[in-house]
């Protein structure tokens, strides 16, 4: 089976993710993409984090009837901070048979070398790139990808956040199944950010 993997915080889970799964699946002979969400990115805060498990119940709520995408909840398991190559090893081990892709923005790949084991990633897996607008530049000798015409909303969980916590609506940015478990359990209520954080 042919896998994407979609790593990130999802925090929350929004349109724009959708989106993008669901083209990776649709249109790149996957036969599943993964939600492969991370409990504490080693690149962010972990005190704007919503709890894990409640970022991983909004995307089963957003995947409801959805064939082919999934959420797992992997890195819960595995030592944090979570390092992707210990993620990847420990599926490789688990699911032998599968053949896995790594789904990323353009943004992120251009860090791909800040990434613990680097190079041991880029000789082992390939890589799905949506494009960010302001990292259109992609270049990388040794890595194989290739870059998706996807769709892309430039919306982001920071700013659904800075909505959230300011009282404003977030209808349209997010499935209203999500919409609806957010305003009910008060999630992000308290979040103090800046908004032109990514």
């Amino acid at each position: 089976m042919l896998v994407g993997l979609y790593f990130g915080s999802f925090n929350p889970i929004h349109n724009g993710h959708l989106i993008i799964a669901n083209h990776m699946k649709e249109n790149e002979g996957l036969d599943a993409v993964w939600f492969i969400v991370s409990p504490q990115n080693p690149f962010k805060q972990e005190s704007t984090l919503l709890n894990v498990n409640h970022r991983i119940h909004l995307i089963q709520i957003a995947l409801d009837g959805e064939t082919g995408l999934a959420v797992s909840n992997i890195e819960v398991k595995l030592p944090k901070p979570s390092y992707t190559i210990n993620t990847l090893v420990y599926l490789r081990e688990r699911f032998p048979k599968n053949e896995f892709r790594i789904i990323i923005g353009s943004d992120g790949f251009q860090n791909i070398d800040k990434w613990k084991n680097s190079k041991e990633i880029i000789s082992n897996y390939s890589f799905l790139i949506y494009v960010r607008p302001g990292f259109e530049k992609i270049i990388h000798p040794n890595a194989n990808y290739k870059i998706v015409d996807a769709p892309f909303l430039n919306i982001s969980s920071t700013h659904i956040r800075y909505m959230i916590k300011n009282k404003k609506s977030i209808r349209f940015l997010v499935p209203d199944a999500i919409k609806d478990e957010i305003e009910k359990n008060g999630y992000y209520s308290s979040a103090l950010e800046n908004p032109t954080q990514q």
